[in-house]
């Protein structure tokens, strides 16, 4: 839960980052999804969007690639002390990437109903094979998440027909 009003402006400014992100991903044909990784400090340390369309890489998800540059700049695998915002919760592979990161806090914007592994379909962070406790706030800037991804599927589907 958000505890004041300031705290949730400072979540918004960092989701309209992610989501931004998400955009430039969606405009080179992949899926658009967003995340930035902020340090204690309020200091982006990764900004990355899905790649894996462009890198031919299954595991290229804006999580797991916000993930590495982050540990890379930090020189430390544990993120406990950071904050991942992403656009679209997080899948299974990310989600236990997420744990195994021991990242501090995710914050992520709509429910995915597919394949949501923190609490829609599935949720990996509060299952017995969770050896970290995250913290986890979703919803911030959900209908613009959501609505960024309706058209962007809308769009697939209609340059299909």
């Amino acid at each position: 839960m958000l505890s004041s009003y300031s705290e949730y402006l400072i979540h918004r400014k960092w989701m309209e980052q992610a989501l931004k992100l998400s955009e430039s991903a969606g405009e080179a044909g992949e899926v658009p999804v967003g995340a930035v990784i902020i340090d204690s400090s309020e200091n982006a340390i990764a900004l990355c969007e899905n790649r894996k369309q462009r890198d031919n890489d299954p595991t290229a998800h804006a999580e797991i690639l916000a993930i590495r540059e982050a540990t890379r700049r930090l020189q430390n695998w544990r993120l406990h002390e950071c904050t991942l915002y992403v656009t679209l919760e997080p899948c299974p592979m990310c989600a236990g990437a997420i744990v195994q990161a021991r990242v501090g806090l995710l914050i992520y914007g709509v429910d995915d109903p597919k394949t949501g592994a923190i609490r829609t379909v599935a949720n990996i962070p509060d299952s017995a094979a969770s050896n970290h406790r995250l913290r986890v706030i979703g919803g911030i800037l959900e209908s613009e998440c959501r609505q960024q991804l309706q058209i962007w599927f809308a769009n697939r589907r209609h340059r299909k027909a």
